[in-house]
């Protein structure tokens, strides 16, 4: 067993350092998951100041735990860290929209072809997706919850292709649109419409009608672009 070699005291010492640890990573996680909560409510708007001390008042926590929540956030992509500035939500330019979502097109796109010879639990993986985000729609669930099915559902077409680098590539690009998708799902609330529409994907590669898949794919993803630059403010980029 692992440290049964070592003398009594040494066992001791190891398991009150691993409780503390424990412990204080968990009051981390509930403050950024607070966090979460207000940026998915809309509770916190694009490119608002997230003060150490005001938080940490707020919270009633101290300031190091804070500042590790901070550092969650912003390795999630929810927040960015500007020097002489500290720690803000995030904001995607019109730019940063059109580059990410065309991106995910290109990986979700690809993973939509790669139905046909895809493994047996990629494949399941997706149903499932389609599964959850339907429930999730369907019990009215809380913005953050519903975002993260949302993707949860994008992801796994990525996935299709069994490529860990891709699906590790298409995080970082989830990453960096779930605000913004969050915003889009706040304002639409058209969860029911989004689901139908999952699964009419999902009827299509069950087909076989994998061109007709794609091409309902690109048309989803379009769609989901424009929606995204309006609810951060930007103009929609026209499609010739």
């Amino acid at each position: 067993m692992l440290g049964s070699h070592l003398r009594p005291s040494e066992r001791y010492v190891t398991v009150v350092y691993e409780s503390l640890q424990v412990a204080h990573s968990s009051a981390v996680d509930r403050v950024a998951d607070e966090l979460r909560r207000a940026l998915f409510a809309g509770e916190l708007q694009p490119d608002a100041p997230l003060r150490e001390l005001a938080l940490a008042d707020a919270l009633e926590v101290g300031r190091s735990t804070v500042r590790e929540a901070l550092a969650l956030l912003v390795a999630d992509g929810l927040a960015v860290r500007i020097p002489n500035k500290g720690v803000v939500v995030a904001m995607l330019s019109a730019d940063d929209v059109r580059d990410v979502c065309r991106s995910r097109a290109v990986l979700e796109i690809a993973g939509v072809r790669a139905w046909p010879t895809a493994g047996p639990q990629a494949r399941e993986s997706v149903r499932e997706a389609v599964a959850a985000y339907a429930l999730a729609a369907a019990s009215g669930t809380a913005t953050a919850d519903l975002t993260e099915a949302h993707l949860a559902f994008h992801g796994s077409l990525v996935g299709l292709m069994e490529s860990p680098r891709l699906v590790a590539f298409a995080e970082t690009l989830i990453a960096e649109i779930r605000l913004a998708l969050a915003r889009v799902d706040r304002a639409r609330r058209n969860a029911g419409e989004q689901a139908a529409r999952h699964r009419a994907l999902l009827t299509l590669l069950e087909r076989g009608a994998i061109d007709d898949a794609a091409h309902d794919l690109e048309h989803h993803l379009a769609h989901g672009e424009t929606s995204m630059m309006e609810a951060l403010g930007h103009r929609p980029t026209r499609r010739g």
